[in-house]
């Protein structure tokens, strides 16, 4: 990796934004032999107040902790996408779910809009996974790490009873991933 990789993962307490955040920067780190520094920041209800958790993935020394524009944005709730996507990168990527954001605005960046929350509670049963399902289309999008690493990882965070639940949202989220026609 040449380029230091910027995301930012907007939406509210509750989502497990900040859990998915860890697990990439984790997998990168341990996993992909890369660099990563992950910040967080989050309003003062644990549910339901906003949260954000900053990722940088880099192949060299990362000297700034902070985003100031990402390279792929994921915004969950309106509030997020309201707050934060402005700060896109240009040509940057904007994931965000259909059940919760209304796109009202044309940025300049490749809008992602999937149906995310709803395909993961009728195709898995259970929405809880719906951050995983997430990590699952940005890794697939920008090829930031390996699935393998990210699966890695949840063996270790995740509590066997529920692996094969997350395993499975992640290639979920791949799926709908594979569905996206033009982004690079």
């Amino acid at each position: 990796m040449k380029d230091k990789y910027r995301i930012v993962f907007s939406g509210s307490g509750g989502q497990g934004i900040i859990t998915a955040a860890v697990i990439i920067a984790e997998a990168a780190v341990l996993y992909e032999n890369l660099n990563a520094v992950q910040t967080q920041s989050y309003g003062p209800a644990a549910r339901g107040g906003s949260s954000r958790s900053d990722v940088i993935i880099s192949g060299s020394e990362i000297f700034f902790p902070k985003i100031i524009q990402p390279n792929s944005l994921i915004c969950l709730t309106q509030a997020a996408y309201n707050d934060f996507s402005s700060i896109i990168r240009p040509g940057g990527i904007l994931v965000t779910d259909s059940k919760y954001v209304s796109i009202e605005k044309k940025i300049d960046a490749n809008q992602i809009e999937l149906p995310i929350y709803n395909t993961v509670k009728k195709t898995i049963g259970n929405p809880v996974v719906f951050n995983i399902c997430l990590l699952g289309v940005i890794i697939k999008i920008k090829q930031i790490v390996k699935k393998e690493s990210i699966i890695k990882v949840m063996e270790q965070r995740i509590h066997p009873d529920f692996l094969n639940m997350n395993i499975d949202a992640i290639e979920l989220g791949m799926s709908m991933a594979s569905d996206i026609k033009g982004i690079t």
